[in-house]
């Protein structure tokens, strides 16, 4: 863990698909190689060492159980896992009763502050800014209650049926619309956001 640079892409989405068929290896060496980066930026966006390691944790445990559902095209392995330890650190933040005190648009700001990376190379921090723009114009142009969807299922980890539960919809319709919803993605991402 001595080296904070980004690891490659290819080699942490070989990882991923390792986790995803129940590798314990392959999850403890995307761990090792990714812990360090994860763990400051939970501290930087939680400002607390105890709140910024269960975040970490209740973030790895996302990233193994679902390591099958990550989908190369959408983001990148690190933009994935940091989204995953994002929502984990706003979670904590309302469970604790804190999030009176931080609003959406604050939080977001120190997620963005904490997302720079002073050791990151100009390419990597310009990967990175990419790949999040790019994501987040895509899922601009989806139907609002598909994107609410969507997100419920993969930014804040719901289950389908947890996701049908939270919104009343049947469980047939949420799996349609996530199905439909990941394929605009997919073919918006490919056709490139504009600049």
């Amino acid at each position: 863990m001595s080296d904070h640079r980004t690891p490659d892409p290819a080699q942490l989405r070989a990882w991923l698909h390792g986790a995803a068929q129940q590798d314990a290896a392959a999850f403890r060496k995307l761990y090792d190689a990714t812990s360090a980066r994860l763990y400051g930026f939970a501290l930087r966006v939680l400002g607390r060492r105890e709140l910024a390691e269960e975040a970490l944790q209740d973030g790895y445990i996302a990233i193994w159980n679902g390591a099958a559902g990550y989908q190369a095209h959408l983001a990148a392995p690190m933009t994935w896992m940091t989204t995953i330890v994002r929502n984990k650190a706003l979670d904590l933040l309302q469970r604790s009763g804190r999030q009176a005190g931080i609003d959406a648009e604050q939080f977001d700001g120190k997620v963005a502050e904490a997302l720079h990376d002073p050791r990151a190379t100009p390419i990597e921090t310009l990967a990175l800014s990419r790949d999040a723009s790019a994501l987040a114009y895509c899922m601009s142009v989806l139907e609002g209650v598909h994107r609410q969807v969507l997100g419920l299922a993969f930014f804040h980890d719901l289950s389908h049926s947890d996701v049908a539960q939270q919104m009343a919809l049947p469980i047939g319709t949420v799996k349609t619309w996530i199905r439909r919803s990941l394929d605009k993605l997919k073919t918006c991402l490919e056709k490139g956001a504009p600049r």
